[in-house]
């Protein structure tokens, strides 16, 4: 049997209101990192976070829409052409643009095998966002 998988990203599980697809499980990846994320028009839940405890890089690919990226508390413009990596211990936040926003997010740690949060995989239980009531 042929090593590859095809599945499209509006049939993967989500999470989180819908909006976060499990991309790596439902590929089978395990050599990194990856979810797709949704974000509407208007939505701020997106949390602020960093890495610095974990030691994760990410890149965020911006697929369909377009908005703004918040590192360490600088707005950047982001659209559909735009690649962007940050560094562990820099805070990130994306803020959607009027259209929304779908973003692919790939992370790793450098010089570590990666390690799949168990959230991350398929039938985990949704952890929704603490403190956001569901829509």
């Amino acid at each position: 049997m042929a090593d590859f998988t095809i599945k499209h990203i509006d049939d993967m599980e989500a999470v989180v209101f819908g909006s976060f697809k499990r991309a790596r499980a439902e590929l089978g990846l395990q050599a990194f990192g990856m979810q797709v994320i949704d974000i509407p028009a208007g939505a701020e839940q997106y949390p602020e976070h960093d890495h610095a405890g974990d030691g994760q890089e990410e890149v965020f690919v911006v697929l369909r829409g377009g908005g703004e990226i918040e590192l360490d508390g600088e707005r950047h413009a982001v659209d559909s052409d735009a690649l962007v990596r940050v560094g562990p211990s820099v805070k990130r936040k994306l803020w959607p643009g009027e259209d929304g926003m779908r973003v692919l997010a790939l992370g790793g740690v450098p010089g570590r095998a990666y390690e799949a949060p168990e959230v991350s995989e398929l039938g985990a239980p949704d952890p929704g966002l603490p403190g956001v009531p569901a829509p």
